[in-house]
């Protein structure tokens, strides 16, 4: 069978296919060529922190042979990928490619003729790699903080533009007390904003410490350096957390917290989804048409929730290999085994989904357009809702079996205004309290729900 070959319409994953223009910001961050680069930034800094040393056999490096190393990594192209990976596939090893790929780029300047063999010096392939996967972790981490800050405002400002907007709430997908369209949103609001913070705060965490994690070559080779002070300072100048404890690899505990937090951050959006589908199935909400959409090959009518739906889904997939992440990616056996290296190439495809999910939420959310009348139908048959109040106001007053006689009156009935109001007029309670509650609707019967809405 021949080979297709790879474009948008040939890709395995629909994240490079079909959806390939939806998630074509990830490409930079979690490809194979942003990964490579990566660890170039992390080869060039380590190299140009070990000219600062006092090292007579590594010279400090005059201004152009810094500028050049710095364009090596700004300049980093197609085509220089293309050589590393010509490198690779003679030698078998990615992290060793780059090594001679940046001594190859440097061969002919007489400056940095003496940084040579000081390319990848002292270290392990694991001090390049998990630095630069920290590095992408923070670019990808800030894609989808940015999508996550957006859906947040859009919740919040629906919450605040229908704070007072009443609605029948629907406990075990029963009527049950009233609330608001926005205080519904506002909940959402609040939930996603703390999910948010524990995101931004999770430390990205990296270590340069060789092949064990006790820089024993580094101390052989060179033992009047403090190279943990060394490794700690390239470290931290790349915006990241140092790691002094590890083994061969850094442990990536912090990867699982960071993961869990975006699981967590999916779960609240995927039960905003569902709420979200099922407000529309109720009639609560319409969608804004577009035009020359279709929702049905066979029934013209129909305007799909689709945009929560695909949303669903793809949290679905993201969570489950985030969590998988969270799981697998801490455990190594002994002080290495490399089945984490597969893993971690998945990186990308997980936040794909992430940011997939979040687009179509965002769609979603902004096709959304209150069906006012729906409302108000549904709560004005709902004159049962009522019951909470009226009981509990008689227990204030020392009434008798208020609730059981409540339950008696509404439990599995249809109760008009009529008849509730037949039983407030005989009940023994002041005139005032008696007044209030004649006068109370399902529509108005919604506590604090619209102060609370406006404080998200």
């Amino acid at each position: 069978m021949p080979t297709l070959p790879l474009s948008e319409s040939t890709a395995i994953s629909p994240l490079d296919g079909r959806y390939g223009r939806q998630t074509a910001a990830l490409r930079d961050v979690f490809s194979e060529f942003a990964f490579m680069r990566a660890r170039l930034r992390v080869e060039v800094e380590w190299l140009m922190r070990l000219s600062t040393l006092g090292l007579p056999e590594m010279p400090p490096m005059p201004p152009a042979a810094l500028e050049r190393l710095r364009k090596l990594v700004s300049d980093f192209s197609l085509v220089d990928f293309d050589k590393i990976k010509a490198i690779e596939a003679r030698t078998n090893h990615d992290v060793k490619a780059v090594e001679y790929w940046i001594k190859d780029a440097t061969g002919g300047a007489a400056e940095l003729q003496a940084a040579a063999e000081f390319v990848h010096f002292a270290c392990t392939s694991e001090d390049i790699n998990n630095t630069a996967h920290a590095l992408m972790l923070a670019r990808g981490r800030a894609l989808l903080l940015e999508a996550l800050r957006g859906l947040h405002q859009r919740l919040r400002a629906l919450a605040h533009q229908h704070a007072a907007t009443p609605m029948l709430s629907r406990t075990h997908g029963q009527a049950a007390t009233p609330t608001t369209v926005g205080k519904e949103f506002a909940n959402f609001a609040v939930r996603l904003a703390a999910a948010i913070e524990s995101i931004a705060r999770v430390p990205l965490r990296a270590k340069m410490n060789g092949a064990v994690g006790n820089f024993n070559a580094h101390i052989v080779a060179a033992p009047a350096i403090d190279w943990e002070a060394v490794s700690r300072a390239v470290i931290e100048n790349l915006g990241l957390v140092f790691n002094p404890h590890t083994i061969q690899i850094e442990p990536h505990d912090y990867m699982a917290e960071l993961f869990d937090a975006t699981a967590r951050a999916n779960v609240i959006l995927l039960d905003l989804d569902r709420d979200a589908w099922g407000y529309i199935a109720l009639g609560y909400f319409k969608q804004r048409l577009k035009e020359g959409e279709v929702g049905s090959s066979t029934m013209p009518h129909k305007v799909n929730p689709i945009d929560f739906e695909n949303s669903e889904g793809n949290l679905g997939v993201a969570n489950a290999l985030l969590r998988h992440f969270a799981e697998k990616l801490p455990v190594s056996r002994w002080q290495r085994d490399l089945s984490d290296s597969t893993v971690l190439r998945n990186l990308g495809v997980a936040f794909g989904h992430c940011l997939m999910a979040y687009q179509s939420c965002q769609r979603g959310l902004d096709k959304l357009e209150v069906n006012q009348a729906a409302l108000a139908a549904d709560l004005e048959d709902a004159w049962e809702v009522l019951a909470e109040a009226v009981q509990t106001v008689m227990r204030r007053f020392g009434v008798p079996e208020p609730y059981e006689r409540l339950k008696e009156l509404t439990r599995g009935k249809a109760i008009t205004r009529e008849t509730l109001h037949a039983f407030i007029a005989a009940l023994p309670i002041p005139d005032a309290e008696r007044k209030a509650l004649l006068v109370l609707t399902p529509s108005t019967y919604v506590g604090k729900a619209a102060e609370l809405a406006r404080r998200c």
